[in-house]
């Protein structure tokens, strides 16, 4: 049977090891990184299904490891855990690369419950992965790449997964708690404007400089993607 390896990058000894020891006890394999140099190295090294990352670390913040992973291509989930509680903190977590974000302090099953919830996505990616299309705007889910017109257009990991949703969903209003339960998967806090922000971080590079516009807002009900009548 498989045992899904997951590497904890945190600097304190005691979260660090309490983690380890949660997740080995629920058939996780699972190594340490104390410090962010040492975090990245093993990250590029090694080959693992998630990235528990805290932010504030020495030699190389989480910030600092997301992006660079990002910057290879490397599709491993990355989980932030962090005590920097902020929408400004999340935001820049999620526009730095991460999947998810938990704010220390946390219960452990739901930690869990993120994980599996990021390895089931990320299989499932794998799995059906395709050319979406909708007028000329391209989605790959294999190779994570997002064409409009011929030209390429770099998003984030979670800009990606929210066009993806509403690629999938063409034609459809995709409400905001319909948004937050799949791109965030748990229990995201709905009561801030981080759904609306991504949606305009998304605008900007997917319609904003195109005539045709496809992202459209339905107010009070949500978002949807179609082609402009």
């Amino acid at each position: 049977m498989y045992s899904p390896r997951v590497i904890i990058i945190e600097d304190e000894p005691k979260v660090a090891l309490f983690l380890k020891k949660g997740l080995e006890e629920n058939q996780f394999k699972a190594d340490i990184a104390y410090d962010g140099k040492m975090g990245k190295e093993m990250i590029l090294k090694g080959k693992y299904d998630v990235v528990i990352l805290d932010l504030n670390l020495p030699l190389l913040n989480g910030y600092e490891i997301c992006k660079e992973i990002r910057k290879r291509n490397n599709l491993v989930p990355v989980l932030m855990l962090t005590a920097l509680s902020t929408t400004e903190d999340k935001l820049t977590g999620f526009e730095s690369g991460a999947d998810d974000y938990l704010v220390k302090p946390f219960e452990f099953r739901e930690l869990l419950a993120r994980i599996k919830a990021l390895i089931k996505r990320t299989k499932q990616n794998g799995a059906t992965g395709n050319v979406l299309k909708v007028a000329d705007l391209e989605l790959n889910t294999e190779t994570k790449t997002v064409k409009r017109q011929g030209s390429v257009i770099d998003l984030t990991a979670k800009e990606f997964s929210l066009l993806e949703l509403l690629i999938r969903n063409k034609e459809k209003v995709i409400s905001r708690t319909e948004i937050a339960d799949k791109i965030w998967d748990i229990n995201f806090d709905t009561g801030t404007n981080v759904i609306d922000v991504y949606i305009n971080f998304l605008r900007k590079k997917i319609d904003k400089n195109y005539l045709k516009k496809l992202i459209h807002t339905h107010i009070g009900m949500g978002y949807t993607l179609r082609e402009q009548e």
